[in-house]
Parts: structure tokens; C-alpha cells; sequence
């Protein structure tokens, strides 16, 4: 089936009052609601396990929920551990082993990934940027070296991607990451959730992390641009300082292009995020759509928008057993 497009002139059917999240996982996906996060993911009998957690009420419903700039850097910091310990729950189902889904270990895994993606993706493009500028004599053009900065970290970014789009087990994640988008593109369109139908829907999401992290990269071209380029070490502190303060202010700017997407100049400003998200979703297949339902359902249920018949998780059909002789 060919991917279809992001219907930038529809708006959503029902009327939704937050911001549904999720995140692939191993053989999986997670969905994130108002009261629960669901991890759905199919184990090796071909069975659907689920796992729900509440969330924070202060985070998701409370005051910091309301407050612009601090509720997305709040909000990524808790997803980051419930994505660490989805990734983690998920990888034991699908090896059929026995699980435990916090401990220490889920955050000193959260503390290990950051400082990786600091170093390759913020000191990196910082050193190879200052490395262009004195190469080229740009120290009088701290724009123009903040925007090769960008430039640098979208390639890196992608190449990244491209790499490890390679490996089988990464195409099946991309694969649940698409289910993810089209299921809930399908329920901000009224649509009924079914595998059959929730494959008709995009396979981009304009509130995606992917194009989060492009924003991230504009964003910071921006807001750099205001403090110069000062000297490496002194550049390389304030980059991982002023990741909060960039994180804060990309996820306004994604909210605010989400929600307008129907305006002819947000269309044309999304185009490059929705684009990016090609690397990172592939077209689901039925089996995959079933399991981003499944975890989705659960979370309608959790705030009273299903019936428990309706968020029932389908199982795989028993073989007949053979005819008596």
C-alpha cells in the first residue's frame, strides 16, 4: 500500500481535549493518556500482553500541565523514563521472559542515553560548527555558524536513522511506530478502531518526536544566535545549559503547528517535519495496527471513553482441535 499523505485540510472530527502521546516499542507500542500509559506488545505465542501504569496527575492534569514552556520540558523528562521502561517491559515479552518494569536500572539507562545523545548530538555539530567557522573565518557570522550547527545535527540525525534503519528488528520498531500515527490520526478523525480501517489513515503525525527534533534544531539556531559564539568550552556549556530552554520552547512551537495545521502557512512550515518522519515509520501490517488498538483502548478506557467490551484485548484464534476417529 503506498503511504498516504497528511490531510493538512481536515481538521479532527472529535474534539480533543489532550494530547494523546505514544512510542513504538520491541514488538510493541506504548500509548500515553490522561490518567495511564498502556504498553501493548505481542509475545511469542502470538498473544497480545498489556501492561497500564498511571501517570502523574500534577504532570499531565495539574498546574504545569497549563504552564507554556515548563509543561513540555516537565512532560519530555517524565517520558523519557516511561519510554525507558516500555523499551525495557517490551524487550523481555517478546523473548517470553519474566519482567520487572521499574528499578534503578531504568534510570541509570535514562542518565546513559542523554549523556550519549548530548554527546553526539549537541558537543558534536558544536565542535564540528566552531571547526568551520575558523576554517572559514566566520567569526564575525554567529548566524550563519549557528545555522551550519543545525545543518550539522539534522545530517548527523539522519545519517543516524538511515544507519540503523538497516537492522531487521529496527524496520518491525519503525513498523509499530507507523501503527502508533495512523491509530491515533484514525481517532482524531472519529474513525472506528479497527485494523482495517486505521490502515486507510497517514502514517505521519505532526506532534511526532521526529519532527521534534527538528524543531529542536531551528529553534536553537534562533535562540544561539542571541549569545554570539564565545569560546568552545565556554559554547559547549552553554549548548547543554540551554537544551531546557530549547526543548521548552520547540514543544510550544510544535502544540501551536499541530493545532493550526489547517492554516496555509503552518501547512508549508510543517512540510520538513512531516517529511522526516518517513525515516522513521514504515507501513504497518495488520498485526502491528492490532497491537497499537489494543494499547490505545486501553487508555480510552482508562478515562471512561470505552466500554471494557470495547477495550477487550483480541487474542490469537485456538487451532480446532482434530475430529474424534
Amino acid at each position: 500500500m503506498d503511504d498516504t499523505k497528511y490531510n493538512l485540510d481536515s481538521k479532527p472530527v472529535n474534539e480533543i481535549k489532550f494530547n494523546y502521546g505514544g512510542q513504538a516499542v520491541i514488538e510493541g507500542v506504548m500509548m500515553r493518556g490522561q490518567n495511564i500509559y498502556a504498553v501493548a506488545v505481542r509475545d511469542p505465542k502470538g498473544g497480545i500482553v498489556i501492561h497500564e501504569q498511571p501517570v502523574s496527575k500534577t504532570l499531565y492534569r495539574g498546574r504545569i500541565a497549563r504552564t507554556p514552556f515548563v509543561r513540555g520540558l516537565v512532560g519530555l523528562w517524565d517520558a523519557l523514563g516511561i519510554g525507558t521502561r516500555a523499551l525495557m517491559w517490551s524487550a523481555d515479552v517478546a523473548a517470553g521472559e519474566e519482567v520487572e518494569f521499574n528499578g534503578p536500572i531504568v534510570w541509570v539507562s535514562v542518565i546513559i542515553s542523554l549523556a550519549v545523545g548530548l554527546g553526539i548530538f549537541a558537543v558534536l555539530p558544536t565542535a564540528l560548527a566552531t571547526g568551520v567557522q575558523n576554517l572559514l573565518g566566520l567569526e564575525n557570522a554567529p548566524f550563519l555558524v549557528n545555522l551550519i550547527e543545525g545543518v550539522i545535527q539534522i545530517a548527523i540525525l539522519i545519517a543516524y536513522i538511515s544507519l540503523i534503519a538497516r537492522m531487521n528488528d529496527v524496520k518491525r520498531l519503525f513498523g509499530y511506530h507507523g501503527a502508533e500515527h495512523k491509530t491515533i490520526n484514525a481517532y482524531e478523525a472519529g474513525a472506528e478502531l479497527t485494523p482495517e480501517v486505521v490502515a486507510k489513515y497517514p502514517i505521519e503525525h505532526p506532534r511526532c518526536g521526529t519532527a521534534f527534533l527538528l524543531t529542536v534544531a531551528f529553534v536553537g539556531v534562533l535562540l544561539f544566535s542571541i549569545l554570539g559564539r564565545p569560546d568552545l568550552p565556554i559554547l559547549i556549556l552553554s549548548r547543554v545549559i540551554g537544551i531546557p530552554v530549547v526543548a521548552g520552547v520547540a514543544y510550544e512551537v510544535l502544540r501551536f503547528t499541530a493545532k493550526h495545521a489547517d492554516n496555509p502557512l503552518i501547512r508549508i512550515m510543517i512540510i520538513p517535519n512531516l517529511a522526516l518522519q518517513h525515516l522513521t515509520t514504515r507501513q504497518p501490517d495488520k498485526d502491528m495496527l492490532e497491537v497499537a488498538i489494543a494499547a490505545f483502548k486501553r487508555v480510552l478506557y482508562s478515562e471512561g471513553l470505552l466500554t471494557a467490551e470495547e477495550a477487550a484485548v483480541p487474542q490469537p484464534a485456538q487451532a480446532e482441535a482434530p475430529a474424534a476417529d
